[in-house]
Order: structure tokens, then C-alpha cells, then sequence
């Protein structure tokens, strides 16, 4: 066993209990940053920043999430926001269209359906790169170019999302930080395949 994975003498939880809980907290001020709704984005994406970090041995703590936020929630961050809440809007108000009746509603339905879920894919996979700290533009356009070329990932995306959304309402302050780690993960996972080209931000 490593030093890093070792027990410290009179430790009664070993460093991945402790990291567990990190999630935990991490994922609870997530979903209260997210509560403006605008402001999703930027705190899924530094929750999987923090989480990231905790493979260099960083804390990952609610303190340094807490602390990234502030370095770096700026206009850029709350127009990715405003546009993600445009993009559900629509979505939404094509989906009302269609269960209205219109003429070919059937097939406009599954349409809308298949965009509004492969734009959901690319913003949950820009959301866990490392880019969309400083540009949301560069961490899209890489998020959409891996979605594609790592359908494995964008499935196991969508299924973390499907299964947070799913957990009973009070649990649902918790679920943004097993999110964030299932979204680091799946990056971290399109790094080390052949090919990867996920870049850190400086």
C-alpha cells in the first residue's frame, strides 16, 4: 500500500472515507452555488476542478471549492449559464409544441429530444475539462469532439446525470458532488486513451 493510501496511527477512516466526504461537501455547496440557476456551470465545473485536484494531493475541501469560485466566477461564467438556461427553455417549449398537436409533432419531437440530449452531453463534458475554468468556448468545442469519439464516456455522463436527477428530493443537495466526480472521472478517463488531448489550463 502507498503512503498516500496508508492509515495514519489512530485514524479510524482511511484516506478514500475521507475523500467520500470531501465529495459529499463539495457537492453540497455546489448545489447551493447552483441555486441562481445562472450559475450552474461554473459550480459544476469548479466542483470537477477541486475534484481533479485531489489526484495531485490537493485539499478537497468546501474551503478551496469555496475559494476557486471566487477566483474565478466572472460574465463569461454566467453567460454560459444564461445560455444553458435558454438552451432547457426552448427545449422545453418545443416538447410543449409537440404534445400541442402540430402537424409531424411526432417526429419534431424526437428531434428536439436528440438535440436537447446531445447538447445536454457536451455541456456536462465541458463542464468536467479542465478548460472551462478560464474558457468555456475551448472546453465545448473539446467536449463535443470527445462525445463523439468516446460514446463510452458520454453514456457513462448521461447515466451519472440520470441517476443523480433520480435520487429522492432529500438527497438531492448531495448529488452534485458525485456528478462533478463522475465527470472528472470520465475526462480524466479520455486523457490516458490513445489519442487524448484533454490540456490543462495554465
Amino acid at each position: 500500500m502507498s503512503a498516500g493510501q496508508a492509515r495514519e496511527t489512530g485514524e479510524i477512516f482511511g484516506p478514500r472515507m475521507t475523500l467520500f466526504a470531501d465529495v459529499l461537501s463539495v457537492g453540497v455547496c455546489t448545489a447551493l452555488v447552483s441555486l441562481p440557476v445562472v450559475t450552474i456551470p461554473a459550480a459544476l465545473s469548479t466542483a470537477c476542478a477541486v475534484l481533479r485536484g485531489a489526484r495531485e494531493d490537493q485539499p478537497a475541501t468546501a474551503g478551496r471549492y469555496l475559494a476557486m469560485l471566487r477566483r474565478r466566477l466572472r460574465v463569461g461564467d454566467l453567460a454560459a449559464g444564461a445560455l444553458s438556461l435558454a438552451g432547457a427553455l426552448l427545449l422545453w417549449a418545443d416538447l410543449a409544441l409537440a404534445r400541442a398537436g402540430l402537424p409531424g409533432a411526432p417526429l419534431f419531437a424526437i428531434v428536439a429530444a436528440a438535440i436537447g440530449a446531445y447538447a445536454a452531453v457536451v455541456g456536462l463534458r465541458a463542464c468536467g475539462r479542465p478548460e472551462s475554468l478560464t474558457d468555456w468556448r475551448a472546453a465545448v468545442t473539446g467536449a463535443a469532439r470527445d462525445s463523439v469519439r468516446d460514446v463510452g464516456g458520454s453514456v457513462l455522463a448521461v447515466a451519472a446525470a440520470v441517476l443523480c436527477a433520480w435520487m429522492m428530493l432529500p438527497l438531492a443537495f448531495l448529488a452534485p458532488g458525485p456528478l462533478a466526480l463522475a465527470l472528472t472521472a470520465v475526462d480524466v478517463r479520455m486523457q490516458h486513451r490513445p489519442g487524448g488531448t484533454t490540456a490543462l489550463p495554465e
